[in-house]
C-alpha cells in the first residue's frame, strides 16, 4: 500500500507552484537585453567607421596638402674683401719736360752759362738772347723781383732794358701830356716779354729756384721763400691799371723833358707805386700784353685766377 501511494504520487505530481503567487519566469527578458547590447555595440562600430573615414579620407580630400617649405638656410654674408689702395697717381709728364735733362746746378757765380742756354727755348725772338749776355743773371733778376713787390722802380737792377730813346712830351695849349712816342720806346721789350712761354718760365725758374732762394738770401732774407715775393711783385703790376686817353703832367716842358720821372696831374694815377708808374708810362697797349703774360705766370706757379687782381682801365679826368 505504502509503494502505491508513493507511485501515485509520483505519477500524478502537479507542477510546483511560485512562492508568493509570482507568475513563472520567462526567457524573453534575457534575449531583449542581448539584443540592445549588440545593437548598441554594432552602432559604435558604425560611428566609429563613419568618423574614420570622414577625417582620414573625405577632410583630407578636401583641404590641401601642406605643402613642405624647403628649409631656407641663413643667407651667408660673402666675406667682404678690402680692395687694395688706389695706385698714386702719375705724374703727367710733357713732351718738353721730356726732351729736358735733369740739370746739375753750378754756383751761383757760375750760374750765366748753364741758364742762358735753357732760357733761349723761351721765345723765338733773337732779342731775348742778347739780354741774357748780362752777368748775374739771377741776381739781377731776384733783385728786381723783390723790388717791384715792395712797389719800388727796378731800374737799378735792369738797366739793360732800358730804352735808348728819351722820354717825350706833346703839348696842348700850355699843358703837358705824355706823347704817345715815349710809349713806343717800349714796344720791343713788350714783345718780347709776350712772346715767353709762361710753363717754360716757370719750369726752369723751378729749376734754378735753389739758386734764387741763395741769390734771395744774399738780399739778407734768410727765411723767406722767393716764390712768395715773385707772386707778390706779379700781383703788384697787376694791380696798375691800363690808362687810355691823355696823360697830364705838371711841370714845365723844360724840367719834364730831362726828368723821366715827371709828375702827374691826375692824383690817383701819381698815387701808384713807383713800379706801377713805370709800367703805366710803357703806354696801354704794352701794358696789357706784360700783365696778360704775368697773368699767365702767375697761373702756371698755382695761383688761381681769382686771386689775382682783376684788369681794369682807368681814364683819367684831368684834362
Amino acid at each position: 500500500m505504502g509503494n502505491e501511494e508513493d507511485t501515485k504520487s509520483v505519477g500524478n505530481e502537479e507542477p510546483e507552484k511560485s512562492v508568493g503567487n509570482e507568475p513563472p519566469r520567462k526567457n524573453s527578458g534575457s534575449r531583449k537585453w542581448l539584443l540592445w547590447t549588440g545593437v548598441g555595440v554594432l552602432a559604435c562600430i558604425a560611428i566609429g567607421l563613419v568618423a574614420y573615414f570622414y577625417f582620414f579620407h573625405i577632410r583630407s580630400s578636401k583641404e590641401p596638402a601642406p605643402v613642405e617649405k624647403p628649409a631656407v638656410k641663413p643667407a651667408v654674408k660673402p666675406a667682404v674683401k678690402e680692395a687694395p689702395p688706389p695706385p698714386p697717381p702719375q705724374k703727367v709728364v710733357r713732351e718738353e719736360e721730356k726732351k729736358i735733362p735733369p740739370v746739375i746746378l753750378p754756383n751761383l757765380g757760375q750760374s750765366d752759362e748753364v741758364l742762358r742756354e735753357k732760357a733761349r727755348a723761351l721765345s723765338s725772338n733773337p732779342k731775348l738772347a742778347d739780354w741774357l749776355k748780362i752777368r748775374n743773371i739771377i741776381r739781377r733778376i731776384t733783385a728786381a723781383v723783390d723790388s717791384v713787390a715792395d712797389g719800388h722802380s727796378p731800374r737799378a737792377s735792369l738797366k739793360f732794358l732800358a730804352p735808348k730813346k728819351q722820354f717825350s712830351v706833346q703839348t696842348k695849349g700850355e699843358k703837358f701830356y705824355i706823347s704817345p712816342k715815349s710809349y713806343t720806346r717800349y714796344n720791343l721789350t713788350a714783345d718780347v716779354f709776350q712772346s715767353l712761354n709762361a710753363e717754360g718760365i716757370v719750369r726752369v725758374f723751378k729749376e734754378f729756384k735753389p739758386l734764387f732762394q741763395d741769390a734771395y738770401r744774399e738780399l739778407g732774407y734768410k727765411d723767406r721763400d722767393f716764390q712768395d715775393t715773385l707772386v707778390r711783385a706779379i700781383k703788384e703790376l697787376l694791380r696798375a691799371p691800363v690808362v687810355e686817353g691823355d696823360v697830364l703832367l705838371e711841370e714845365s716842358e723844360e724840367k719834364v723833358v730831362s726828368n723821366l720821372a715827371a709828375t702827374m696831374a691826375d692824383e690817383k694815377l701819381e698815387d701808384l707805386s713807383d713800379a706801377q708808374k713805370h709800367l703805366l708810362r710803357m703806354g696801354p697797349k704794352n701794358t696789357a700784353k706784360i700783365q696778360g703774360k704775368l697773368r699767365e705766370i702767375a697761373q702756371a706757379l698755382g695761383v688761381p685766377e681769382n686771386q689775382l687782381p682783376k684788369s681794369r682801365v682807368y681814364y683819367s679826368k684831368v684834362k
